[in-house]
């Protein structure tokens, strides 16, 4: 059993050694050597347990290292890394020498170093579950496992309940020591002897400015101008010009133009929710599509546009043929319940848009009733105002003589505060001047570093242009070899499907014909069925011009229906509903107008009122614009229900 007697003092020489060993450059047995003979001459006691410790640390380096890196990375985070190998050297006795030192030796050693390292240490290093998981499971990647478990993972675990007594009594110490310094005196601050600063002078006020009499504000102000007048008068020019043209173009209008009687009741109803006013204003120019069949204008398809539009009307035709069989198996014609469909629709389409317009006169009569409250409220508000002014006035008065007063003090402070400033200034300049003698100093420590890196610098690439010139002249000294080759023969490296250079190029050769017979032999395939596709699409075209012929003249049938209807048709009578707020409307703008010629609004007042009156129409123009939008979202929305309904009943 080895005698430790300076313990600390060993493993510091065995750290030191273990730093200095590189394995690429020697081996264990020089490192070994030259240890040995160094610890002779610095006169080491137990030189044989720091020669076996060093070796042992060498030849297991694998296995400490698994253990170590695992410690810095989970409980050694803020270890130094350049005590690393005092970690494996732990390690190292405590795997392998435990046995042989005893336990008494061994917690000799650990108590002769650092305390709290290698309390954390042990503590991560003797935990069972490590031992027994992940420690087993990465050894076992270097020797066998039953090997491992047996002489290395047993003893650990049977050492583990003393070791933990170790692990305790180093705490108890650690704990002791940061007990002991927390009973240490705190220091006291003591009050700084500073000298009282005297009181800020008050800085005398400016004197305040007289401000000038104003001139009174020109008559010219609220007068319009000249030019608003003649704009004025050659828009409504321009408008009767308008007006005249668009009544030339409507007496002669082109049969294009004419109006489809199916669209003049859209066109009354329309009509009938505008105020008279807005029709007054409005003309319509209303186009019609031209009487020419659009369908005998000659169209150019495509292959996809073919196909898909023959395989359109062949489901329409198999639609109509499963028609015909339901009819003839007993089925009822639907076109009696469409056309009780249709009426039920346009009196709902009715009753929404008599409903709507209640919606806009309702909301034109709360306007009309919101503007005689707004003309009450201004006389009131008038009334409020002079009282106001009077207050204003006297408070102004009590405010004046108050500022006035506060001038005069703030004039005595402002004297007071200048003096104070000029002594300021001296010391500012004296410590402006002692900075810049500072700054001039390091400027100079500076341009002399600078230059003797520049010069290090300039000896370094010296030295390297010096080496590639010499890497180049070498390699410019190549050798030249002669190597001719003979075309017939086999490269000569013992495979079986080694081949010469002749054979490889007549093996191409054929391999391009039989390519190019393929080829061939594709082509002619591919014409075959580019000729059987045209057959196809012609065939189809031939069909396609069947179906439409056939259509057109149902259209054409479909069309003079209408026209026959519709000229037989009434056109609907306003409600009473709306009569009746029309009315109410009058009166109260009537009212409007009589409340308003006796406030007597001043002539900006009028002109802001003017621009209110001006909004207010243009939001009544957008909500019947909105309305118009409505109509027609409606009646859209009704003729896709009945197409709808028509398809699902055929169907």
């Amino acid at each position: 059993m080895v005698k430790m007697v300076s313990h600390g003092k060993h493993i510091a020489v065995i750290v030191q050694q273990l730093e200095k060993f590189n394995p690429e450059n020697q081996s264990m047995e020089d490192f070994l050597n030259e240890s040995a003979k160094m610890l002779q001459t610095a006169n080491v006691t137990e030189e044989k347990f720091v020669l076996d410790t060093l070796a042992g640390c060498i030849e297991y380096k694998s296995l400490l290292d698994v253990v170590v890196n695992a410690f810095f990375v989970r409980d050694g985070k803020y270890c130094l890394i350049s005590e690393r190998n005092l970690y494996i050297v732990i390690c190292y006795l405590a795997t392998f020498q435990l046995e042989e030192l005893g336990f008494q030796h061994f917690s000799r050693i650990v108590k002769s170093l650092d305390t709290a390292k290698m309390q954390k240490f042990l503590r991560f290093f003797f935990n069972a579950l490590y031992l027994n998981t992940w420690i087993k499971d990465e050894w076992s990647h270097f020797y066998d496992s039953q090997y491992v478990k047996e002489n290395w993972i047993d003893p650990l675990l049977r050492w583990q309940p003393k070791v933990q007594q170790l692990i305790d009594q180093l705490t108890a110490k650690l704990n002791n020591h940061i007990a002991t310094r927390k009973t240490s005196k705190v220091t006291q601050p003591q009050e700084f002897n500073l000298t009282v600063p005297k009181p800020r002078a008050i800085p005398v006020p400016l004197p305040i400015p007289v401000l000038e009499k104003t001139q009174p504000v020109p008559p010219s102000t609220y007068k319009p101008p000249k030019e608003k007048k003649q704009l004025e008068e050659i828009k409504t020019k321009n408008r009767k010009k308008a007006e005249d043209l668009l009544l030339k173009a409507n007496a002669n209008k082109f049969r294009c133009a004419t109006v489809k009687p199916e669209k003049e009741e859209n066109i009354f109803l329309f009509e009938l929710q505008n105020t008279q006013e807005s029709m007054k204003s409005k003309q319509s120019f209303q186009a019609q599509k031209p009487q020419s069949k659009i369908d005998s204008i000659p169209i150019k398809l495509n292959a996809a546009a073919i196909l898909r539009e023959g395989a359109l009307y062949q489901r329409k035709m198999e639609q109509e043929l499963k028609r015909v069989e339901n009819l003839l198996q007993g089925a009822k014609d639907p076109s009696e319940f469409l056309e009780w469909q249709k009426q039920m629709r346009g009196k709902d389409l009715e009753e929404q848009l008599a409903e709507i317009e209640c919606r806009r006169l309702q909301g034109k009569l709360s306007y009309e009733e919101a503007v005689l409250a707004h003309q009450n409220v201004i006389q009131e508000n008038k009334k409020k105002a002079d009282l106001m002014r009077e207050k204003k006035a006297d408070l102004m008065h009590q405010y004046a003589e108050k500022r006035l007063q506060e001038q005069k003090e703030m004039r005595d402070l402002v004297e007071q505060v200048v003096e104070g400033h000029k002594n300021a200034k001296q010391a500012k300049i004296k410590l402006q001047k002692y900075k810049q003698q500072i700054v001039q100093e390091v400027c100079e420590e500076n341009r002399e570093l600078l230059r003797q890196a520049l010069e290090e610098e300039e000896e370094k690439l010296r030295k390297r242009f010096e080496l590639i010139q010499q890497i180049r002249a070498l390699e410019s000294l190549s050798s030249l070899r002669h190597k001719f080759v003979d075309l017939t023969e086999t490269g000569g490296h013992g495979l079986i499907c080694e081949m010469s250079i002749v054979e490889l190029r007549e093996r191409l050769a054929l391999l391009r014909e039989a390519q190019k017979a393929a080829e061939e032999e594709k082509r002619d395939q591919i014409i075959h069925e580019k000729q059987a596709k045209e057959q196809l699409l012609l065939d189809k075209l031939d069909q396609i011009s069947v179906f439409r012929a056939e259509l057109g003249r149902a259209a054409a049938l479909k069309q003079e229906e209408k026209k026959r209807k519709s000229q037989s048709g009434e056109r609907p009578m306003k409600d009473e509903r709306i009569l009746n707020l029309q009315k109410k409307i009058a009166e109260k703008t009537m009212e409007r107008k009589k409340q308003a010629e006796l406030l007597k609004v001043t002539p900006q007042k009028t002109s802001t009122a003017s621009r209110k009156d001006s909004w207010q129409w243009n939001h009544w123009k957008e909500l019947e614009e909105s309305r118009e939008r409505q109509f027609k979202i409606l009646q859209y929305g009704s003729t896709a229900r009945e197409r709808n309904s028509s398809e699902n009943v055929y169907q």
